[in-house]
């Protein structure tokens, strides 16, 4: 019995941040210098909102009362009014341009870091997670560190100018609208774990829709070959509608939200409004709202709505917010799957160390998900290296087996004999027949049936089943990677005969889940991601 790798054995990750993808972290940094562009239009289109606000009260205050005005009036007038619109543009402009930089920027690291990473860990990683993580995360985080960063920033800054101006007219008006704001901030603050926990109901269920899409585009051939489009069609419009319901889910709240901030902001305005004008019937005396001139009340009333402006748009950003730090978790559990795929590379290291390769025999590795035991094959293969060289290496080569096999265009005949010195004809119907490829409805034409480019026409238990065909023929070290796995149970029983006929001229190790395999094996290796142990059968 082999000494058991301990919990000290494994290095801890915790302190290696600098291995982490951190992709909120990395958009900051990307954006920083956009996000000062994109507040600097924003502050410059709410000071020239402000002045054209202040320019047409006054103006349209002294018209009413017929009263004198400066020529200044109309050229703050004639230069504000555009110069808001063309801020606006431009503010608009740069938080799409700075958007675009970030999610670029953020894609093309996303990429560099998957081809850095192994192909074993590379192909463990579910096609649909990856298309979602490329195509929609960069755009939510981007969202999030640009635009729901910008409209902080200004919920923050927009006010307290608006409450300025106001100030200038009426302390005890600007008094008024600051007291609502707390009130405002009280409901983002509520709804801000609802709108979270369904950001991330619909970040999971968007992945789960591209992982169906993207196995079934995969599976197409065998799908139509069985005749089964309309159940696939199906179970995808069910995935879309879980989606959709997320979806709105999603909006639902971010509207409410937005209809608060409406509520609020026209309580306000209706408040100074019911109050200035008392104040000019003379049927209330109230400080600060009493005995103004009309350009006053006016000046109130239109600023005012630009304190709120801010709220208002922030309301609209609010469920970029948990779209885009959903998305930047998702990324990085995604691109840090190399670390998440091998806790247990010290077990791995160990079982490489200790263990003995008999000759011939079935050798069974067996362990939970996540053990290391589709690791321990790559390495004992050479597919893949590790810390330290392994110290076994296969003789005269070996057969890997497994439903990511490689299988060669051309006939079946030529798939199975791919690699093999002259293989004899009827070897190779002998080990067609011996699992069931001869039988195959969905490979018509026995030895003479066609194979696609690469494979495409297969399913992944037809490349496992070649691929065990062409192990049959040869005579070489065989190393199986869950070979009966989501196999009929007749197919899954032919394969365990073909796997124990094998090892009794030769070695024959698999990596396995499946009890009667296991209880087959002539020798086990048993992993966990604390221990590796290896004894007798």
């Amino acid at each position: 019995m082999e000494q058991p790798v301990t919990a000290e054995d494994r290095p801890d990750r915790r302190g290696e941040s600098h291995d982490a993808f951190a992709a909120l972290a990395r958009a900051r940094r990307l954006g920083s210098a956009g996000l000062g562009r994109v507040l600097g239009w924003q502050l410059a289109r709410t000071a020239l909102r402000l002045a054209a606000a202040a320019s047409m009260a006054v103006l349209f205050g002294k018209l009413i009362m017929e009263q004198p005005f400066e020529t200044s009036l109309l050229t703050a007038l004639a230069i504000s009014v555009p110069g808001a619109a063309v801020a606006g543009l431009m503010a608009d402009r740069a938080q799409a341009r700075a958007e675009t930089e970030v999610s670029t920027s953020l894609r093309d690291a996303a990429i560099e870091r998957l081809q850095a990473m192994p192909a074993g860990r590379l192909r463990a990683l579910a096609a649909g997670s990856v298309t979602v993580g490329l195509q929609r995360h960069p755009e939510a985080v981007a969202g999030l560190v640009i635009g729901h960063r910008a409209a902080s920033l200004m919920m923050a800054i927009g006010p307290l100018m608006a409450a300025v101006a106001l100030a200038v007219v009426s302390w005890q008006a600007a008094l008024l609208v600051l007291v609502l704001t707390p009130v405002m901030i009280l409901f983002f603050a509520l709804v801000g774990e609802t709108i979270r926990s369904r950001a991330d109901a619909q970040e999971k269920a968007f992945s789960h829709l591209a992982g169906q899409f993207a196995d079934r585009i995969r599976t197409l051939p065998t799908i139509l070959a069985n005749d089964a489009l309309a159940g696939e069609e199906a179970k995808l419009a069910g995935r879309l509608d879980a989606y959709v319901g997320k979806t709105l889910g999603v909006l639902r709240i971010a509207f409410i939200n937005a209809g608060l901030i409406d509520f609020f902001a026209s309580l306000s305005i209706a408040m100074l409004a019911v109050f200035l004008g008392l104040g000019h019937l003379g049927l209330a005396t109230i400080p600060g709202f009493s005995g103004l001139e009309l350009w006053q009340s006016l000046f109130i009333l239109m600023i005012a709505p630009d304190y709120f402006a801010p709220f208002r748009r922030f309301s609209e950003q609010y469920h970029a917010k948990a779209e885009g730090l959903a998305a930047a978790a998702a990324l990085d559990q995604l691109l840090d799957a190399e670390h998440a795929l091998t806790p247990a590379l010290p077990a791995v290291e160990r079982a490489l160390s200790e263990m003995t390769m008999p000759p011939s025999g079935l050798l069974v590795i067996s362990g939970p998900s996540g053990a290391g035991k589709s690791t321990l094959l790559r390495r004992l293969a050479g597919i893949e290296a590790g810390p330290t060289p392994s110290p076994w290496t296969m003789p005269q080569g070996c057969v890997w087996i497994a439903t990511d096999s490689f299988v060669a265009t051309g006939t079946l005949a030529e798939a199975i004999g791919n690699g093999l010195d002259a293989p004899c004809p009827t070897r190779l119907r002998e080990a067609a027949a011996c699992i069931g490829l001869l039988d195959d409805a969905l490979l018509p034409g026995g030895l003479a049936a066609r194979i696609g480019e690469g494979g495409a026409n297969l399913s992944g238990g037809q490349r496992l089943r070649i691929a065990l065909a062409r192990a049959l023929v040869s005579q070489r070290t065989v190393i199986a990677d869950e070979p009966t796995a989501k196999l009929d149970p007749a197919t899954a029983d032919a394969v365990r005969r073909a796997l124990l006929d094998m090892a009794n001229s030769r070695l024959v190790i698999v990596a396995s889940h499946d009890p009667e395999l296991i209880a087959l094996a002539d020798r086990r290796i048993a992993l966990d991601a604390t221990a590796s142990l290896e004894e007798a059968a």
